[in-house]
C-alpha cells in the first residue's frame, strides 16, 4: 500500500460510516497487515488490489464470537 492511501482511506471511512473514531494504522515494518481500528479496537485489514490499472481496497472485517451479544431469549405471547 502507497503512503499516501492511509490517510485518503481513513477520511473516506470516517466521512462514510460517520465517526472520527476510524483509524488506519500505519504498519510498523514493511509487509505487515495494514490494520483499521476504532478507539484503538481492532476492527480488521485493509488491502490494496491492483489488476488490469485498476486499484481497488477492500476492508475486512473480523468479529469475533466472543465480542458478540447474548442472543436474545424468544419469548411468546401467552
Amino acid at each position: 500500500m502507497k503512503p499516501t492511501d492511509y490517510a485518503r482511506i481513513e477520511t473516506y471511512l470516517r466521512r462514510t460510516l460517520g465517526s472520527d473514531r476510524i483509524h488506519v494504522e500505519v504498519p510498523k515494518r514493511k509487509g505487515a497487515s495494514v490494520e483499521v481500528t476504532v478507539d484503538r479496537e481492532f476492527l480488521g485489514t485493509l488491502h490494496r488490489d491492483e489488476e488490469d490499472g485498476e486499484v481497488s481496497f477492500s476492508l475486512h472485517i473480523t468479529i469475533l464470537e466472543e465480542d458478540l451479544p447474548p442472543v436474545p431469549s424468544t419469548r411468546r405471547p401467552g
